[in-house]
């Protein structure tokens, strides 16, 4: 039995959730609530340096951090992380994409508009994020008129990896209206076998 710790309100532990989901991996889950430092915790850190959620454990206790890491172990063997070459390429392509150019921008700007005061220093960076975060939007777009998955044909871990923020863009403070595409793109995401929504732990 592996266990992972998280933020269930988080998107980038969300997409383990949601992988497990659809995998049908039982797992054990530990709620670790960030805006609390229970990440900074000695048996936390002893898990992961950096203290970040999430953190897989397997059961003879080695652990794993990094989300997208993470998904890459959970779904090796399995429709979502294609066997063809170039399809799993593209695939680790958009994921990549989804931690430099996507996560950054739309992520950051959730967590100030949902965690942070009024008054918060950060809340200067919203311009600049939100201005990154719909060039990153723009890409999906674009994508999303070739193609119907982003790793081609067929739902991979990518279009996991890229949904668990997208899907909840507009608490960052962007508008998906301008996005038709993306916008048909995250029902179809919803509507595929074994979905579960974001869990919000009361944050």
């Amino acid at each position: 039995m592996i266990t992972l710790y998280g933020m269930s309100s988080s998107g980038n532990c969300y997409k383990l959730q949601l992988a497990c989901a659809q995998l049908g991996i039982a797992h054990v889950w530990e709620e670790i609530d960030i805006t609390r430092g229970e990440q900074l915790s000695p048996e936390f850190l002893a898990m992961n340096d950096r203290g970040k959620v999430p953190v897989l454990k397997l059961g003879d206790g080695r652990t794993l951090a990094e989300s997208n890491a993470i998904l890459h172990y959970l779904a090796e063997g399995s429709e979502l992380l294609p066997a063809d070459r170039w399809t799993r390429a593209k695939t680790l392509q958009w994921m990549f994409f989804e931690q430099y150019s996507h996560e950054p921008c739309i992520a950051v700007s959730r967590f100030i508009h949902k965690y942070l005061a009024a008054d918060h220093p950060r809340r200067a960076s919203l311009p600049a994020l939100k201005a990154s975060g719909e060039e990153a939007l723009a890409a999906m777009e674009r994508h999303l008129h070739r193609l119907p998955w982003f790793g081609g044909e067929c739902y991979t871990i990518a279009d996991i990896a890229l949904f668990a923020y997208t899907h909840v863009a507009e608490e960052g403070g962007f508008d998906l209206g301008g996005f038709p595409q993306v916008e048909r793109w995250l029902k179809r995401v919803a509507q595929t076998p074994g979905f579960v929504p974001m869990r919000d732990a009361g944050a």
